[in-house]
Formats: structure tokens, C-alpha cells, sequence
């Protein structure tokens, strides 16, 4: 590992500070669970690294039954599976964190740094998408929103500008009998890479679709909101046809490729078969909620 210069500011001004001043010679630090591997591989070399941790705003879970969720940035993975709100209210979200590495990477692993990796493959930014969050990012002059399925623009690449930082995550409250789930396919029992991630959320009337987001994630270069496959659900009951035709439309909607990981064409495969399982969760979720 090479020298670089450490920085822990304490409010969000003051990151946006340093990191504004120091432009693309400086990268945010939350969990460091990818950061510092990039490092010490070489495939990146900030002069300077800003911690942020010690920020309240990003280390913040506030949810309102009316207003809906405040998710802080830099919140660990394991804050957000052990939030008695977050279950209840967001299970899907709280199962994609719970999924990230071992017990040890939750306890340091942020959802916002999931989404500011800039991998197709992040297990939580498909449950982020299928809420409907956006995420909140403070620059040196102006703060701006933008929807999360917008945030990710290539593998590794994000919309944030030198100067700016992620500084949490805005969640619709949830209507009466909706729910999320997520699901996802790796190779391994634990600790791997999604080869394919679903997200889903359901709002029900009865037995009729009222409100539907699918999400995937490991099956484009980056994650993909299948608008086409959650419209194809709304006014309809939700009966066999109804989620064979989503999951079908899913598949379309997956740009998946061959790797060491799995085929394309398994890989749309996993997408319809992930795609049915997660309508079916979320809606037996909403029937009860």
C-alpha cells in the first residue's frame, strides 16, 4: 500500500470541502471493504482519503410511517438487517444488506457504498430501485436527487462529480398492503458475487396489482429497472399468467454476458425463475401487511 493522506471531517460542508479542493485525487472512505482493495490492487490511487463515518446525517435511519425512510449513507449493512423498521417495513432491503460478505464485512459495508462502487452486481441497489429510493448528494454549492436506477451510468462509474458526496437515501413510505423482496442467484451457499440479483415491490387491492418494480441486478452493465415487466402487472390480478407474463418480460429486459460466472442465456433463465419468486414473497408479504 502506498502513502496517502487520511481525513475524517465531522459535518457533510467539511467533506464536501476536501473533497471539492482535492477533486479526483480524492475518494470518499466509508466501510473501505472495496475501496482499499482497489488500492492495494492498483486499480485506484487516491492521494487522499475521506472518511465519513463520523458524519451524522450519513449514519442516520429515520422513518416515518407518513414521510418514509431516511437511510444515511454510510449506515453498516448489519444497522439496517437488525432495524426493527427496516424489517417490517423495507424486508427486502434489509435482506439484500444481510447478503452482503460475511458478518464481519456487514458490520463495515454501507448500502451507499454498494451503490458508489458502481457495480451491475451490488446485491442492495436492485432493492433500492424497487422502492422507488432516490439518493441524496451534497455539493459544494447545491445539494440534488437522483432516482437510483439513474445513478450507476457504467461498471464502476457513477453520476457523483469530484466535490460531491452521497449523503443518504429518500424511501417512499410504504402504502397500505405493499411490500419488497429480493432475491438472487450465486454460486457458492454464502459470500459471493450475485451472478443474478431481483428486486420486486408489490402494492395490492385485493388481488389486483395497484403498483409494481422489478429490478435486476449482475445482467447488464449496470442495474436495470424492467419497467415493462412491473406495467405488465399493474391493473391485472395476480394469478400464474399474470407473473409468468413479468417474468417473461424481465428476461427481455436482462443484457446479461458470458463469463466465468455463468452464460448469458442461464443467466436470463435465473432472471425469470428470480423474477416469480420475488412477486410471489412480496405479494404474500403485502397480503399480510
Amino acid at each position: 500500500m502506498y502513502e496517502f493522506t487520511y481525513e475524517a471531517p465531522t459535518t457533510v460542508a467539511k467533506a464536501v470541502s476536501i473533497l471539492k479542493r482535492h477533486g479526483e485525487k480524492a475518494r470518499p472512505l466509508c466501510g473501505g471493504t472495496d475501496i482499499l482493495i482497489q488500492m492495494r490492487a492498483g486499480a485506484r490511487r487516491p492521494e487522499y482519503l475521506v472518511d465519513v463515518k463520523q458524519i451524522k446525517e450519513l449514519r442516520q435511519i429515520k422513518f416515518d410511517a407518513k414521510k418514509g425512510l431516511r437511510l444515511g449513507a454510510a449506515v453498516p449493512c448489519i444497522e439496517i438487517h437488525e432495524n426493527e423498521a427496516m424489517r417490517k417495513y423495507y424486508p427486502g432491503l434489509a435482506e439484500a444488506a444481510h447478503l452482503i460478505g460475511s458478518l464481519q464485512i456487514q458490520n463495515r459495508a454501507s448500502v451507499g457504498g454498494n451503490l458508489c462502487n458502481g457495480s451491475p452486481a451490488a446485491d442492495t441497489t436492485p432493492a433500492l430501485i424497487a422502492l422507488g429510493a432516490k439518493a441524496r448528494i451534497a455539493g459544494a454549492r447545491a445539494s440534488r436527487q437522483v432516482k437510483v436506477e439513474d445513478f450507476v451510468t457504467a461498471p464502476g462509474v457513477t453520476v457523483l462529480k469530484p466535490g460531491e458526496l452521497l449523503v443518504e437515501f429518500l424511501i417512499p413510505a410504504p402504502k397500505p398492503h405493499s411490500a419488497d423482496a429480493y432475491l438472487r442467484f450465486i454460486p457458492r451457499n454464502e459470500m459471493d458475487i450475485a451472478v443474478v440479483g431481483v428486486g420486486t415491490s408489490l402494492t395490492l387491492a385485493g388481488d389486483v396489482v395497484k403498483a409494481a418494480r422489478i429490478a435486476l441486478g449482475a445482467v447488464g452493465p449496470t442495474p436495470i429497472l424492467a419497467d415493462k415487466a412491473a406495467e405488465s402487472l399493474v391493473g391485472k390480478k395476480l394469478d400464474d399468467a399474470a407473473i409468468e407474463t413479468a417474468a417473461s418480460l424481465a428476461c427481455e429486459a436482462a443484457r446479461p454476458i458470458d463469463d466465468m460466472r455463468g452464460t448469458a442465456e442461464f443467466r436470463r433463465h435465473v432472471v425469470g425463475v428470480l423474477t416469480r419468486r420475488t412477486i410471489r414473497i412480496a405479494a404474500e408479504r403485502a397480503r399480510a401487511a
